[in-house]
């Protein structure tokens, strides 16, 4: 299944999964809109030939939705029911920490074997140095912050260019270093107004007539980013300020390479660590290689900001 929020590389995860289970001759079923279709049994059965031509694309042909119910006992006994009578003996969640958290306690209950492919444009989950779907949202959201620096360039203008990352500032740091933001303001990091002033101040004084700040949708530095293109216009009126939000864009379009390839290999090893009798595990990668991490842990570990990166974005801005 696939669960939350969709993330470019969902699909090669279940092209993935549904050819190794192939390989090793067993039965594979898809789960439509994560637990919302456990709950009420809507399945469907898969077989390698279900899943040709999807490696390339967006999105998840399994659906996702938000599930109240399934938050509620009554809703995991009926979903438990609907496995048993169906005769489904272990599950692979492809989701972030929402869908790994009702995994955790699905298995509590019921003892029944999950594995988690993590799957999230956020990047924000511990035991992985990558997510499905980051490395697309970041190509995403730089492709569109170099447009936006020629039509900045042109007229002059100041751009506060909004991506998504409510509690994690990955896509905005990394994306903001890759593009040459002249700022960027990540949740980790509450750089605050008076620095963001100065540090556009210093800009114009060393002869950029156009700037590039990137901000994270959680940074605090302002209640939104429109709030923080009025800041500077009242303080800097020399600049012209314009507001593009980049949205929902950074979560679709066809996987990167590189998101196709690790939703491929995790894809593998979670049926693998199925088959050696393992559970309640994520899959991820560290230092290029495929490794598990538990579950519980990879919730609460949290996944912290690249200092070293944060070093290299002040000097980049100078």
């Amino acid at each position: 299944m696939t669960s939350g929020g969709d993330a470019p590389g969902m699909n090669a995860a279940i092209r993935s999964v549904v050819r190794t289970c192939a390989y090793y001759s067993i039965a594979c079923a898809g789960i439509y809109r994560g637990y919302e279709g456990l709950i009420e049994g809507d399945f469907i059965e898969l077989t390698a030939r279900s899943v040709n031509n999807i490696i390339n694309k967006g999105g998840t042909i399994l659906k996702s939705a938000r599930s109240k119910e399934f938050r509620t006992k009554e809703g995991r006994q009926k979903a438990y029911e609907h496995l048993r009578k169906n005769k489904i003996d272990a599950m692979v969640v492809i989701g972030g920490d929402g869908s790994f958290t009702g995994a955790v306690v699905f298995n509590e209950e019921f003892n029944f074997p999950v594995i988690g492919i993590p799957g999230t444009i956020d990047n924000d989950i511990f035991g992985t140095s990558h997510t499905l779907g980051y490395d697309t949202a970041l190509n995403t959201a730089v492709e569109a912050i170099d447009k936006i620096r020629d039509t900045a360039s042109s007229h002059n203008r100041l751009f506060f260019v909004e991506v998504m990352g409510r509690d994690a500032g990955f896509i905005a740091l990394n994306a903001g270093v890759g593009a040459g933001a002249e700022e960027i303001l990540i949740p980790e990091e509450d750089l605050g107004l008076d620095r963001m002033l100065e540090s556009l101040k210093k800009s114009r004084r060393a002869g950029k007539s156009s700037s590039i700040v990137v901000v994270a949708e959680g940074d605090k530095s302002g209640k939104n980013v429109y709030e923080l293109a009025e800041y500077v216009e009242e303080n800097l009126p020399e600049y012209e300020v314009r507001v593009s939000v980049l949205g929902h864009m950074q979560r679709g379009g066809s996987p990167s390479c590189f998101d196709r390839v690790l939703a491929s290999r995790l894809g593998v090893k979670s049926v693998e660590l199925l088959l050696d009798g393992q559970t309640n595990l994520m899959v991820g990668l560290k230092n290029n290689e495929v490794i598990s991490t538990s579950i519980a842990e990879a919730i609460k570990g949290g996944h912290t900001i690249n200092m070293e990166l944060l070093r290299v974005s002040d000097i980049m801005t100078t």
